[in-house]
């Protein structure tokens, strides 16, 4: 199965993302914010996926999904918000990133 990295601030929402992942057979690690995933990835980038919360204290998904994008090209990068607008600026950068 899949190596996943969640980087979601909300407790609630990272950890029912987290174990349903678990649950399908995933192996999955877990950050509170973008500059946290950011740390997992130093250590350890060999994530298959990073499910990323747009909107986040410290580093938003946005910045940490360009950065993930450059650095780890290899990591696939799933992009989630819980506002409309967050989802306009998720299909703006998939948009941008899938012309790399």
């Amino acid at each position: 199965m899949a190596r996943v990295l969640i980087a979601e601030d909300d407790t609630a929402v990272r950890e029912f993302v987290r174990r349903a992942l678990v649950h399908a057979g995933h192996d999955v690690a877990t950050a509170n914010d973008g500059l946290n995933a950011l740390d997992h990835l130093n250590v350890d980038h060999d994530f298959d996926l990073l499910i990323i919360d747009i909107v986040m204290p410290g580093m938003d998904g946005i910045a940490l999904a360009l950065k993930v994008a450059k650095e780890y090209p290899e990591t696939a990068i799933l992009m989630m918000a819980g506002y409309a607008a967050g989802n306009d600026h998720a299909r703006t950068i998939s948009r941008n990133l899938s012309t790399r």
